[in-house]
């Protein structure tokens, strides 16, 4: 008999990367990947994706994962996804425009309004701004909004039909009661007296989402009989791979943001907004800290000379650390961790001959870097 197998799926920014995993050999047995990008535009501030985009990597991604193993002996999945990310859904289930990413910051206004009312900093990136720009700035596809899903969300919808959401994951978009673990109803009427009715029910971290609709089963070629588990933000999910289960274990997270984050037996509110007022994906919750910038900022320099990973990397090992003065801000798409989402990107100290790609790319992995460890230190700065 065929050891019991497990679906890992994770949707991001950049690309969906799925893994098989073995539960009796304790391994994961096959990898599978798919790249995309953000869409291009020339509005300032705007980062969005299609959710289609997310279901064509995902399932690509899946299936290369899966082409080397029993796809029958597949027992469960799960989700990880992109956090903040809005996506607007009508009442047949369709997705109404583009969604917001978590890297989007054209809500600034939104969330300058929200802030104040609130007596609470909320940075664009959260998903609460995004809701407020599409009725401010979209009247038209905010009157058709039956339900708003996050990017794991719209995921599991798609393996299911089913709509429903989970703490770890609806703590990231600035509408929730962290401490409570529920919808916070004033924030949301603060919105919109009906926003509250197009959030999707909320499940535990012990929940099964449903079984994988026939039409998912057929593509995938598993067996209708698969169970969804609840999933959660990427960050929740991270956490749990890198088993951040107990309360004094962190994880530095390097990816088109840089994370860092650690459980936490009792909530951890800031109004300042530094830390953010995560939930895990077990019960507890996970203060995390966030910067927008950090592979993107690596990725720009690299395209930029046309290199591979490899060789851009063996270029930069050569460089000396400090990368001879040149000082690259990663501001390149705004910033949420200093609260700057009008900042870009500066390189400072260059000289005759430093236009080269192994020391610019050394110096925006160390900007990137100590982007993160500033976040850091202001985080646990005296009160």
């Amino acid at each position: 008999m065929s050891s019991p197998l497990f679906l890992g799926l994770d949707v991001g920014t950049q690309g969906c990367k799925a893994i098989v995993y073995n539960a009796k050999e304790n391994k994961v047995v096959s990898r599978g990947a798919y790249s995309y990008e953000i869409l291009k535009s020339d509005v300032p501030g705007r980062a969005e994706q299609h959710p289609s985009l997310w279901i064509q990597g995902g399932v690509a991604a899946l299936n290369e994962a899966l082409s080397s193993v029993d796809r029958k002996s597949v027992k469960a999945l799960s989700i990880s996804g992109q956090q903040h990310g809005f996506v607007p859904v009508d009442k047949s289930g369709e997705v109404i425009r583009n969604a917001k990413l978590w890297c989007d910051v054209e809500s600034v206004e939104e969330a300058k309004q929200l802030s104040k009312e609130w007596d609470w900093t909320l940075v664009p990136g959260f998903t609460a701004s995004k809701i407020l720009w599409l009725k401010n700035n979209e009247p038209e596809n905010f009157s058709k909004l039956a339900k708003v899903l996050l990017p794991h969300d719209y995921f599991n919808y798609f393996l299911t039909g089913r709509y429903c959401m989970e703490a770890g994951d609806a703590s990231g978009t600035g509408l929730f009661d962290t401490a409570n673990r529920t919808y916070d109803s004033k924030r949301l009427g603060s919105i919109d007296s009906g926003l509250e009715d197009k959030f999707p029910q909320l499940i535990g971290p012990n929940e099964v989402v449903g079984t994988i609709r026939s039409e998912v089963a057929q593509e995938l070629g598993l067996s209708p009989d698969v169970q969804v588990a609840p999933g959660s933000g990427d960050n929740q999910m991270s956490a749990l791979g890198a088993g951040a289960v107990h309360e004094g274990t962190w994880v530095m997270s390097l990816g088109t943001s840089g994370t860092l984050f650690g459980l936490s037996t009792k909530p951890v509110l800031d109004p300042s907004g530094a830390v953010s007022p995560f939930c895990d994906a077990t019960g507890s919750w996970l203060p995390l800290l966030c910067t927008m910038n950090c592979t993107t900022v690596t990725e720009e320099v690299r395209k930029s000379f046309g290199l591979d990973h490899e060789s851009i990397t063996q270029l930069a090992e050569k460089e000396a650390a400090g990368s001879s003065g040149v000082n690259f801000l990663p501001y390149i798409t705004g910033e949420r961790t200093p609260n700057w989402p009008h900042s870009s990107g500066v390189l400072t100290g260059l000289r005759p001959g430093s236009m080269r790609p192994g020391l610019l790319y050394r110096a925006a992995m160390e900007g990137a870097t100590f982007s993160l460890l500033a976040g850091q230190q202001w985080a646990v700065k005296p009160a």
